[in-house]
């Protein structure tokens, strides 16, 4: 697999205050293939849109020459997927990571309709945030990823709020698309994520780990970075379209 830095996919990133749990698993892709990383850090007297982060993106690619593989898991994978539908011309191939199939069902989502229907203080609801996320952690780890989630609540583009949640029409890419996810996901659970089965290509992959919750790709970086390079090589490969043979018995 010959990639260029030219042509090398790209990781986008949406949600700043989660960079870190990118690491393990762009440091895996790398050794094995150029990797470009795209982040959009939302400035607090800025609009929360997803909008803004489509149109720069578009900034970015418009530069390239080629269609380029895009990556990104959760809102970096949302944006993506309204990226890819809006530009179809300018994507080789999606690769979503906790992503389900209502899209825009993240974990702010979930936050918000925690907040509306529980009577808990912020702190309280985000420790169960956490547990959605992460799975069980010490109390120290804990107070650490509450103040992580409370950062994205201010840096990542949204229009989810105590008063509405956006909604993202379901649906597909013309172009190859890889739909990873974890079975225990409290955010994109085992349903959501199946539920692209509607929509997906012949071409297209759904995988599921069996562990490793929301951040899947940081407790198992080399499992999912094999699988999706295994699904970028795929791509590479030319079509058979030589007539078939009989084969006498």
């Amino acid at each position: 697999m010959k990639i260029s830095p030219e042509t090398a996919p790209i990781w986008i990133n949406a949600n700043p205050s989660f960079k870190y749990f990118d690491g393990r698993i762009i440091r895996y892709l790398s050794q094995q293939i150029p990797i470009a990383y795209w982040e959009y850090h939302q400035e607090l007297d800025e609009a929360s849109s997803i909008e803004i982060g489509t149109t720069l993106l578009h900034d970015y690619l418009k530069s390239k020459s080629q269609p380029i593989d895009l990556i990104g898991h959760g809102t970096g994978g949302l944006l993506g997927l309204l990226y890819a539908r809006k530009y179809p011309q300018r994507v080789k191939s999606l690769t979503l990571l906790g992503v389900g199939c209502a899209p825009s069902i993240d974990w702010q989502a979930h936050y918000y309709q925690m907040r509306k229907l529980l009577p808990c203080s912020q702190d309280m609801i985000l420790a169960r945030m956490v547990q959605m996320m992460f799975g069980h952690q010490s109390q120290t780890n804990t107070k650490k990823l509450v103040e992580t989630l409370k950062q994205d609540l201010y840096t990542a583009p949204t229009a989810h709020s105590l008063y509405q949640l956006e909604r993202v029409q379901p649906g597909g890419v013309l172009m190859p698309m890889m739909v990873c996810g974890s079975e225990n996901d409290g955010i994109s659970d085992r349903s959501a994520l199946q539920g692209w089965s509607d929509y997906l290509k012949d071409e297209d992959l759904l995988w599921l780990n069996p562990l490793g919750h929301h951040f899947f790709h940081y407790f198992f970086p080399e499992n999912t970075g094999r699988k999706i390079i295994k699904f970028w090589q795929k791509l590479e490969q030319p079509l058979d379209t030589s007539p078939l043979k009989l084969i006498n018995a």
